[in-house]
């Protein structure tokens, strides 16, 4: 999957690995992320980073899923963007997208034909439906079929 510099334009290539333990004090030191991410560990949890040879590449954005098998889903816990890749000042852009379509990925692996979940901000609900094609369900947002092959299309 590509990302881009919003200054440049230039696209580099970038993999989203599973967090390991010693990730936690990274995170929480590099203070570009809010959220207190030591909280996630019993979900599954994955990183963003630069394809590179760098031992300690930048995280570019966090997200923690849980497996709902019982109900065939994917829900997405949390999902968070470097605070240097947050608008109005974003450097990079599409992390967002591709941390949403890997969960969708593993959704479509495990046979539930891409369904996942989320319950979002409030004011973030218009931007998933917008330009991630998920749908609201009350509070919920969930993706599925046609729109979750097209998201996964648009970002890996």
């Amino acid at each position: 999957m590509k990302l881009l510099v919003l200054k440049t334009q230039e696209e580099f290539e970038a993999e989203i690995v599973a967090v390991e333990a010693k990730d936690y004090d990274q995170i929480k030191k590099s203070k570009q992320f809010v959220f207190d991410w030591t909280k996630e560990r019993s979900n599954h949890v994955f990183k963003i980073v630069e394809v590179s040879e760098k031992t300690n590449r930048e995280i570019h954005g966090l997200i923690s899923i849980k497996d709902q098998a019982d109900e065939l889903r994917i829900h997405i816990n949390l999902i968070e963007i470097s605070n240097d890749n947050k608008s109005p000042y974003k450097k990079v852009d599409r992390v967002a997208g591709c941390l949403l379509s890997f969960a969708v990925q593993i959704a479509f692996e495990k046979g539930y034909s891409g369904f996942t979940s989320l319950i979002p901000k409030t004011q973030l609900i218009p931007l998933y439906v917008k330009k991630y094609g998920f749908a609201q369900y009350g509070m919920q947002l969930a993706i599925e079929g046609r729109e979750a092959i097209q998201l996964i299309q648009t970002y890996q």
